[in-house]
């Protein structure tokens, strides 16, 4: 153990962590889920690239001596390529609006940097976590806008999963386009349709979302960063607060931006709101998908069985053969959860006071949950369900010929009161589509008249 001095006191760090005594303290504070900050890899990186944008930058505004900033830079540079990721245990559910975690980074990235210039750990008095790593920063734009680029990478993986989903429907819509089948509304007997057609309406609906997501791009990567504890700029010289944004942009390729009011920006959360909106439009869609994909394959003798999902896993300890649509099941566990961040997102965004909301913590885990969650469900939906997803056309026909759903065709040749009549024959009497016209047709001079000017036969 080494001895570390806040103003708080002193207390012991374990000797082989790069972490110091705030975040020791944390760790003993924050009990909470279990689950470390290291758990969200890309909050490390987005931190990390923004301790290195200011070092940078306060190296050429002459307030950083070249070689303390080379050596936070690598620093940076390795905990934005994943190493020491055993560095970051504080939970990531915290109070302090992110301090602890802005704190973990600039302790561990002060000690890295100490070492790579020959020193020992907690020499702060050469390399301080404040007065160096975390120099013209506050807790309030530097971890902010690391949770919305951390949001962004997130989020362009949810999309590409969900770009994937789309292409693996479009391409069993082509194995299967013009198998006729049966349209159903409100779980009845509809019109005729396609298997094609139903699938590249899944195909479409997510298709959608995907523009949502990119939409909401540019509103996460407007950012508070420079304006220090709540906007003003205080603590950050004028040069700072003029290049950082610009530095952080080079440095991670994103399209960063800064907000034209840091002080509006250093407390209002209205853009994660935004996120979990399109998080939950997209979680209803697939959700919906699932339900379908669960319903349009029950049976196999007792339901619908018009599609053959996958049988990845045995379904039951007592019920010999028997077969669960397990796939869509935990799609619609992970758009579950994607509804309660919503929720929660809303609920912790209306709870902030004054310049600041203390709540991006819980926040951004909701956030980072859900999104994680459904990007790993559309990629298990896509390997393990639609990819060998079969249609029983047999089946299909079968059910299509039974239905009066042929009915409605009829209604602008006979009109909607004869063809009322054929539909309820065939559900009462069980006659085939032909039977029923051609009893209705007998029975009725006008409809037999009027189909054949149609050119229409009984079949």
């Amino acid at each position: 153990m080494r001895e570390e001095t806040d103003f708080l006191g002193t207390l012991e760090v374990p000797a082989d962590r790069y972490y110091g005594i705030e975040t020791q303290r944390a760790i003993l504070n924050f009990p909470i889920t279990g689950t470390p900050i290291s758990a969200m890899p890309e909050l490390l990186t987005a931190l990390a690239w923004i301790k290195e944008a200011a070092a940078s930058v306060n190296e050429r505004a002459g307030e950083l001596a070249p070689e303390k900033a080379e050596a936070i830079r690598l620093a940076c540079q390795e905990i934005a390529a994943g190493l020491h990721a055993d560095q970051f245990p504080v939970d990531v559910l915290q109070g302090g609006a992110g301090t602890s975690t802005n704190m973990n980074m600039n302790e561990v990235v002060a000690n890295l940097a100490l070492e790579k210039l020959g020193h020992a750990r907690a020499r702060y008095d050469v390399i301080h976590p404040k007065d160096h790593v975390n120099r013209c920063q506050s807790t309030n734009d530097a971890y902010a806008t690391a949770v919305r680029i951390c949001i962004v990478l997130v989020n362009r993986n949810l999309t590409a999963a969900v770009r994937r989903c789309v292409e693996a429907f479009e391409t069993r819509a082509e194995s299967y386009g013009d198998v006729p089948k049966l349209g159903r509304t409100q779980l009845q007997d509809a019109v005729p349709m396609t298997v094609g057609a139903e699938l590249r309406a899944f195909a479409t609906a997510l298709e959608e979302d995907i523009v949502r997501f990119q939409e909401l791009e540019p509103l996460l990567l407007e950012t508070n960063l420079g304006g220090t504890a709540i906007g003003t700029g205080i603590g950050a010289s004028a040069y700072y607060a003029e290049h950082i944004v610009d530095e952080l942009a080079r440095l991670s390729s994103l399209p960063v931006t800064a907000s034209r009011n840091r002080v509006e920006a250093s407390w209002d959360t209205g853009v994660f709101v935004m996120a979990t909106g399109v998080l939950k439009r997209l979680a209803a869609k697939l959700s919906k998908i699932a339900n379908d994909l669960r319903l349009l394959s029950s049976g196999p003798m007792g339901g619908l069985g018009e599609l053959r999902l996958p049988q990845v896993q045995p379904g039951s300890s007592i019920m010999p053969g028997k077969v669960n649509p397990v796939i869509p099941e935990v799609v619609n566990q992970a758009c579950y959860r994607a509804f309660g961040a919503d929720t929660v997102v809303t609920f912790a965004a209306e709870a902030g006071q004054l310049q600041l909301n203390a709540m991006e913590p819980v926040m951004l885990w909701s956030i980072y949950e859900a999104t994680t969650g459904l990007t790993a469900a559309v990629g298990t939906l896509i390997d393990r369900c639609i990819r060998e997803l079969h249609v029983d056309a047999a089946r299909c026909r079968e059910l299509l010929d039974a239905s009066p759903a042929r009915v409605t065709s009829l209604a602008p040749i006979i009109g909607y009161a004869a063809a009322a009549e054929v539909a309820i024959r065939m559900v009462e009497h069980r006659e085939t589509f032909a039977d029923a016209l051609r009893a209705v047709a007998d029975a009725d001079t006008a409809v037999r008249t009027k189909l054949r000017a149609n050119g229409d036969s009984f079949d």
